[in-house]
Order: structure tokens, then sequence, then C-alpha cells
């Protein structure tokens, strides 16, 4: 399983793979971050697309054309706020990465690459949530041939060294 993951520091609008996970808000019109770096990167034509869209409700994600990026194609996934614990936050940040896994392969995408969705100003905790990303990613590979390659693009020192520490720890298990 492990040569189906890859930990990679650096731009996630710079990979070289089928389709790139955008860490979206639910109105998907653009924001800081990676959403902002994405949409700068995809070209006045994403935020055209994703006007269309009308939106996307927390958890869950939508597809769009990757236009002047390197990926065919961005998936918008809209990550919890971290309220503690208490407000559903596991399952809905799960589903951010089954969604995205299932309209990747509806597209018969080879490779994905997730920011690490909710971290940054959503202040989600960086290794519950790399824990919550890499075991659903992890259930996900085990049940389906596609996608065959799964990258993290990780910003920052900090979040390499978890997610490459989470991933040895989750395939020992």
């Amino acid at each position: 399983m492990r040569q189906r993951l890859a930990v990679i520091g650096g731009d996630i609008t710079q990979l070289d793979v089928d389709v790139i996970v955008n860490a979206a808000n639910e109105s998907l019109l653009g924001g800081g971050g990676v959403d902002g770096a994405i949409h700068r990167a995809a070209g006045p034509q994403l935020l055209a697309e994703c006007r269309i869209l009308g939106g996307c409700a927390t958890g869950s994600a939508k597809l769009t054309a990757g236009h002047n990026l390197k990926a065919k194609w961005v998936v918008h996934a809209v990550g919890p706020v971290w309220h503690g614990g208490t407000k559903n936050e596991d399952a809905l940040l799960a589903g951010c990465y089954t969604t995205a896994l299932a309209l990747a392969r509806g597209k018969a995408a080879r490779s994905i690459a997730f920011p690490a969705i909710s971290t940054g100003v959503y202040r989600f905790p960086l290794e519950r949530a790399t824990r919550i990303a890499i075991s659903t990613v992890l259930a996900d590979l085990a049940a389906n041939a596609l996608p065959e390659r799964v990258a993290f693009a990780c910003f920052g020192a900090e979040a390499l060294a978890v997610y490459n520490a989470v991933i040895e720890d989750l395939l020992r298990a």
C-alpha cells in the first residue's frame, strides 16, 4: 500500500497529477491559503466555473476542470471548521476525502493530490486531521484500483513530519 502513497513538500498547484484537491470554503469562490493559490494558478475560468456550481456543503466536494493547472481536474472539498470535536468534525473531514476520491475515480483519474484540509484557518488539529485523511485514503485504496497514486502535498516541515509519521504508524498497525 505504501507504494501508492507519497508525501510531498511544496506547491500543490505545480504537481503533475490528474486531480488536485482544493481546501475550499462553502461558496467555492476562492479565498486564502491553498484555495487562493489554486484559483490564481488556474486562472479566471476556474472562478467562472465555480460560480455555476452553487456552492458546496461542508464535508462534501465538487469537481471542476483544472483550466491553467497541470492537473486536468480540481476537486473542491469543503472541510469543517474545528469546534473542539463537538460538531461532527471528524466525520465531515473524512467525507471530504471519500467524496474527492469518488469524484476522481469517476473521471478515471490515476493520480490525486490532497492538501491538509481544514488544518489552516479552520484550525483542525494537524495530527488528528492527518490520521483521518490517511486512514480514509487507505480504506479507499484497499477497496479500489483507482486512483493508483495519492499524494499529500504538505506546506512546511511540521506537516511533512506529521504526515510521514502517521503513514508509517498506520501501515504498521
